[in-house]
Parts: C-alpha cells; sequence; structure tokens
C-alpha cells in the first residue's frame, strides 16, 4: 500500500501524520511560533564555560541557554570557527571552499576551555530540540541534509551508509559522489541514494551547495544569537526522508504549502508531484481521512495489538516501561510456549510503532511474556531489531535477558509526543451530573435570542445531535418555523454525530463558532 502523509495546517500549529499501510506509523506537532527545532543552524555566543563537565552554555536566543559538550564540538572545529570569523567581518570572500584553507583538527581528549573563551561567536546546529526545563543541546560538527546525500563542510571524506551492503554498489556511489563533491565538502551517502544515477545525486547536490550559500550569505555581518539556516518544514522534511515509490499521497489543506512540496518533488523526482492533493473539504483533514480516530487508537496507556492481546505502557521520570499481555489470545491448540512466542511477535511490532509513533526517547524496558526456549527469545529479539530498521532516531536493543526482560535505548531528540484519549463527559463538564434534558432546548433558545436581539446576527447554523436536529425540524409547524415567526430569521440545522445529545453550538456564515460574550 506505501505511505500516506497528512498535513493539517492551523492558525497556531501544523498536525503532521505519516500512514504506512493505512497505519499511523508517525505523528507530529509543531507550533507555528516555534524556533529551535532539530537541524537549524545559528550563531551562538558562548556564556559560560564549564569545565568541571567539559561543556559550554551557549546563548542561541532560547529562555534556557544550550548545552554543548567538548565530545559534540566535531574534530573541525577550527576551521568552522575561522570561516565563521571570516564570513562575519567579510574577509572570505564567497561561499565555496576552494581556496579556504582547512585548519588542523582539535585533540579527541582536549579541554572546552583551550578552545573556547566567553563571548566567543560560534556557528552552531541543533541536535536536540528543548525538553522540559533544559535548552536546546548543540553541535559544531556542522552538516547539511538532502534527500540523498548529506554535506559536510571542513573535509574531504566521502563515506556511504552502512546499510548498503553490496560492495559494487558502494563503489560505484562512492565514485559518483567524489565526482560531483566540491572541495573541502566531505559528503555522506544516505541508504536512500541506492540504485540513483548520478543526474539524480548532481541535483541534489545542487539544493545542498544552495543551502550552503544561503547559510554564507547569512552570516555576513551577523551578531549572535540569530539563526543562520532553518531546517525545512517539518512536512518537507519527512517527504525529504522517506520519499521512494511507496508514497501514494500527500494531502494537505495548505495551498501555499501544497506548492512548495510540488516544487520539491518537482525537482526530485519529476511526476511524483501529482501525488499531492489540496484538501478543500468542510471537514478537517484528520475527520474525513479519520486520522483523529487512529490517534485515539494508538495513544493511551493500554493498546491493543492484533492477535487480541495488549500494552500497558507506563512513563517514569528515568525510563519507560512495557509490560506485554497476552489478553484473549490463547490458543488452546498450541502449546503455552509456542502461543507465548506468537504473542511476543505480534506485540514486538506494535511496540516498534509505538516507539517511533510516540517519539519515546532514553531507556525502555519490555516486560514480554516468558519463555523458556531461548531459541524463541532470540526470535522476538530479531524481529524487534528488524521492525525497527525504518526508525530514523539511533537505537541500541538487547537481548532479553533470563527474566524476560529486554532493554532499549533510544535517541531522544524531541519532546516525546503525549496524548490524552480520555475525555471530560461533555454533559456534566466532569462533575457527575448532567442538566434535565428538558432544558436543553430552553437554553438553545435563549442563545437564540441573544445572537438576534442584542448581538444582530442573522445566517445562524445550529450544530446539535442528530436526534435533536430531527426534533427541531419535525412537522409543518417545527420548531425551527417557530424561531422563524418570533425571531425574523431562519436557523440553518446542521446535524454533527460527533456531538453528545446535549452539545451544541451556534455559528455564523462563515462557519466560525458564536460564543456568548
Amino acid at each position: 500500500m506505501g505511505y500516506e502523509l497528512f498535513v493539517d495546517t492551523g492558525s497556531r500549529e501544523t498536525c503532521i501524520a505519516l500512514l504506512k499501510d493505512k497505519q499511523l506509523v508517525e505523528y507530529h506537532v509543531e507550533k507555528l511560533d516555534s524556533e529551535h527545532s532539530v537541524g537549524d543552524i545559528y550563531l551562538g555566543r558562548v556564556k559560560k564555560l564549564m569545565p568541571g563537565n567539559n561543556a559550554a552554555f551557549i546563548e542561541v536566543g532560547y529562555e534556557k541557554d544550550a548545552f554543548l559538550h567538548y565530545l559534540d564540538l566535531g574534530p573541525q572545529l577550527r576551521s568552522v570557527m575561522k570561516f565563521t570569523d571570516q564570513a562575519i567581518t567579510g574577509a572570505y570572500p564567497d561561499a565555496p571552499l576552494d581556496n579556504f584553507k582547512i585548519e588542523p583538527l582539535i585533540e579527541k581528549t582536549g579541554k572546552v576551555t583551550q578552545v573556547f573563551t566567553k563571548g566567543k561567536q560560534i556557528l552552531a546546529q541543533v541536535t536536540k530540540e528543548p525538553i522540559s526545563t533544559k535548552g536546546p543541546r548543540l553541535t559544531c560538527d556542522i552538516s547539511l541534509p538532502g534527500t540523498y546525500m548529506v554535506l559536510v563542510p571542513f573535509t574531504n571524506m566521502v563515506s556511504v551508509s552502512k546499510k548498503i551492503k553490496t560492495l559494487e554498489e558502494r563503489t560505484r556511489l562512492k565514485k559518483l559522489a567524489e565526482s560531483i563533491r566540491p572541495k573541502n565538502f566531505g559528503v555522506i551517502i544516505r541508504t536512500v541514494a541506492e540504485g540513483k544515477t548520478v543526474a539524480e545525486l548532481h541535483k541534489d547536490m545542487g539544493e545542498l551547495e544552495s543551502n550552503w550559500k544561503k547559510l554564507f550569505s547569512s552570516l555576513k555581518g551577523a551578531t549572535a544569537p540569530r539563526k543562520i539556516l532553518g531546517e525545512q518544514d517539518r512536512s518537507l522534511t519527512l517527504v525529504r526522508d522517506l520519499l521512494s515509490s511507496d508514497f501514494t499521497q500527500i494531502v494537505v489543506n495548505n495551498s501555499a504549502l501544497g506548492e512548495e512540496i510540488k516544487e520539491y518533488l518537482k525537482r526530485l523526482s519529476p511526476g511524483k508531484e501529482k501525488i499531492v492533493k489540496l484538501h478543500q473539504g468542510k471537514n478537517t483533514i484528520f475527520d474525513a481521512y479519520e486520522i483523529d480516530k487512529k490517534i485515539k487508537n494508538a495513544f493511551g496507556r493500554k493498546v491493543q495489538c492484533a492477535d487480541g492481546g495488549y500494552l500497558v505502557i507506563d512513563h517514569t521520570e528515568a525510563l519507560h516501561v512495557i509490560d506485554v499481555n497476552s489478553g484473549s489470545n490463547s490458543d488452546i491448540d498450541i502449546n503455552q510456549e509456542a502461543n507465548a512466542l506468537n504473542v511476543n511477535i505480534i506485540s514486538a511490532t506494535e511496540i516498534a510503532r509505538q516507539l517511533r509513533l510516540r517519539d519515546m526517547g532514553g531507556q525502555i524496558v519490555v516486560d514480554f511474556i516468558d519463555m523458556r526456549n531461548p531459541a524463541f527469545k532470540r526470535k522476538v529479539y530479531e524481529h524487534l531489531k528488524n521492525e525497527m530498521t525504518n526508525d530514523r532516531a539511533k537505537h541500541t536493543i538487547l537481548p532479553i535477558s533470563r527474566f524476560g526482560l529486554m532493554e532499549i535505548t533510544r535517541q531522544r531528540v524531541r519532546p516525546e509526543i503525549n496524548i490524552s484519549t480520555a475525555e471530560i463527559c461533555p454533559m456534566c463538564e466532569g462533575t457527575g451530573e448532567v442538566r434535565p434534558s428538558m432544558l436543553i432546548l430552553d437554553q438553545i433558545e435563549g442563545n437564540l435570542s441573544h445572537f438576534v436581539k442584542e448581538m444582530n446576527l442573522k445566517n445562524l447554523t445550529l450544530n446539535v445531535h442528530p436526534f435533536l436536529a430531527s426534533f427541531i425540524k419535525q412537522g409543518l409547524f417545527s420548531l425551527r418555523w417557530q424561531w422563524y415567526r418570533k425571531y425574523k430569521t431562519w436557523v440553518n440545522i446542521n446535524p454533527d454525530k460527533n456531538l453528545h445529545f446535549g452539545q451544541y453550538s451556534f455559528t455564523n456564515k462563515l462557519g466560525d463558532e458564536i460564543v456568548v460574550s
């Protein structure tokens, strides 16, 4: 079936849902005013040196200073600092590094006080977004990601993704990268580059060089703290990272974003832009394609698996704990050990999805159903490893221990996605008491009277439960007709199955909800 991407752009945030074979595998919520995203490049200022931690705090414009450890400086730090200073002052004339003299590498076991002084301006890239009370985490090992390659300045090394196994293909890609890379730029060839032609790689390299020129232009005369180069829109990033022949459709509700994605696809894969669709329906994208339902099913403490088993997911300050339960899955035709293997295999598939979907990071402990057979334990371990091959976050999985526990560590670069699947009862609003049903129509008419007489509003639409809508419209001299006689305005009745019996709302002709002032 392939991948489907849905992007719902609102006034305050953009929600992005990625489906694989009709199943939700990634969900992102991006605040439109958010800063300091992973991949953003900043000109920062050294605010404080921490010799004891061999680290520094960097001012980048966030309320909390960013953290930069010596091990994250990158071996080319001296070249980065030299280029930054010369680009700011105009001493280095142009973006290409053909005439740039690369400086010696810094020592791996050096001290931060040997390379930084307080107040020094440095170029750094966000590797971890602000989480809880902590500021962003940075690196000075700058890189520009593309669809097929990653461009790394101040080095001449070319490396190929380890996931490309064929020696002939690795050699071919390395030769192609060597032939098109600019001087003093290294290249990392991504897994998706496998089988791509020199023309496709060359086009991607052109995009990367263009981004480097933007970075150079932004540095001229800049003063810290300042964003120098922002990462692409999150939806574009997902398309870039996952673009393949398996992508079947991309649905957006923002025409400008749709055109941007189309242009991006047209440059990289002509003809592929046809999969981009603009949603213009009355309902939101997530309603129309039942994404909201998938989100509600996927998030929560208890998660159902395909076989009748279920997971219980708990979070503590230091780690996440996942408990595997067989539930209604107990096949009497197979022995207990084989049944445990079956449940654990299916649960491992769901666990891999949940880690990626919730973007769970740090330490995760999974309590699988006990199995005595070492071969069965190995099967579950290998299955989970295979299921997590598409997870772009760095992770380590340890085999199941003698106590039936598996330990997983997963890179944490963004705050974990937590969505409450429990809802406050709209009838009682959490009090446990509901209004008398006979008074609902009186309340509706009271609001109608206020909107017409006090606010002088016309062309109103009443959104109510279908049962109530039928009652209001029923008969020749219906309640709606009586309202028309009384208030001299015709009220449109919209049956909404998403509303409970005691819920209702009024909207104007633009579709905006009217609130009693």
